[in-house]
This record gives structure tokens, C-alpha cells and sequence, in this order.
């Protein structure tokens, strides 16, 4: 396999398709968890564990099981367990050794299970038709993408949340114009993937 390949593909995944910067997928822990640094590294963590094994997972699934036995319509569903079955996991462990980050990630650890970006990166890897490899590599990319956004905005929220803005921006709507300027700032990747080996 060409290493280009899968270097497009994952600064694809990092710059060019974010899944929270350019798609707005998996918003939730990304407004919720990233008052913290901890949390957004340790929510980011776990979204990428989960996505490669949710990828690892469901790739073998749909092409050796539901294609196979024309039950692709059961595709949302058995992704969906399959889902809730990984985040369970990462629950119980997070609880058992490392009892402050699940403190921390609180209510956002469950809701991982519907976390759209997940169930996204999992369907585009079946839609693109990708190979194994290349899946896992799409996976490993969206989660990079994942935590680059949460950290960047994590340090955008700690130094607004120290700042004194005027009364109608404190709180929330700072919080929504941090995210929508930094949203942004990530069009400016367009046309790097076309361009990278040239």
C-alpha cells in the first residue's frame, strides 16, 4: 500500500474533514468537557480509543456479515451496540484506574455511545469503501482531528473564561463565537490534501 495513501488520509481527517471543526459532529463533549484541559485530553483519548476499536469492530462486521447476508439494513443498529458495548468498556476502566478523569468527564463519558462523530467515522469508512488498513488509519486521523480541536479550544475557553468581555458575551455566547471564529480558521486547510504530493 502506498504510504501517501494514508497520509492524505490522515491529514484529511486532522485538517481538511475535522469532525468537530468542519463537520460539527461530536459538539456535545466538545462544548462541555473543554473548560478543562484534563478533560479535553482525557475525552479525546477515549474518543480515539473508542474510534479505532468501533472501526476495528464494525469494518469486518458489515463487509463479512451484513453484506454478505443483504442485512445492510441493520447497519445503524448493530454499529450503535456496537458502540455502547466499547464505551461500557471504557467506562469500567476509566473507573477502576483513573477515578479523577472519570470524575472529570462526568455525563459526556456515557453519551460517548451516541457521539455522532463515532457512528460518522465508522459509516464513512463502509460508504468510501475503504480497506481495513485504511480505516483504522481514517479512525486513528478523526480522533488526531478530535483532540486537536478540543485541546486548541480548551486553551481558547481558559484564557476567555479569564478575561472580563462585555456583559451580553460572558458565558455562553463567548463560548459559541470562540467555537464558530476557530471553526473557521479550519477552512483555510481546503485544498491541502490536493496539493500535498505535488
Amino acid at each position: 500500500m502506498d504510504y501517501r495513501v494514508l497520509v492524505t488520509l490522515i491529514v484529511g481527517a486532522v485538517l481538511v474533514n475535522n469532525y468537530i471543526l468542519r463537520q460539527f459532529l461530536g459538539v456535545c463533549p466538545f462544548l462541555g468537557v473543554s473548560k478543562d484541559m484534563k478533560g479535553a485530553v482525557g475525552m479525546s483519548a477515549a474518543i480515539i480509543f473508542v474510534m479505532i476499536l468501533a472501526t476495528a469492530v464494525t469494518w469486518p462486521i458489515q463487509r463479512y456479515l451484513l453484506d454478505r447476508n443483504g442485512l445492510g439494513f441493520l447497519q445503524t443498529i448493530v454499529f450503535i451496540l456496537e458502540i455502547a458495548t466499547l464505551v461500557q468498556i471504557v467506562e469500567i476502566i476509566l473507573k477502576k484506574f483513573i477515578p479523577s478523569l472519570y470524575k472529570i468527564l462526568g455525563i459526556y463519558l456515557p453519551l460517548m455511545t451516541t457521539n455522532c462523530a463515532i457512528f460518522a467515522v465508522t459509516i464513512v469508512n463502509i460508504k468510501n469503501e475503504y480497506s481495513y488498513i485504511e480505516a483504522l488509519v481514517n479512525a486513528f486521523g478523526s480522533g488526531l482531528g478530535f483532540l486537536l480541536g478540543m485541546v486548541i479550544f480548551s486553551g481558547i475557553r481558559e484564557y476567555t473564561e479569564n478575561t472580563d468581555p462585555p456583559k451580553a458575551f460572558k458565558g455562553l455566547p463567548i463560548t459559541l463565537i470562540s467555537a464558530a471564529l476557530l471553526s473557521f480558521s479550519f477552512f483555510g486547510f481546503n485544498g491541502v490534501i490536493e496539493n500535498m504530493f505535488r
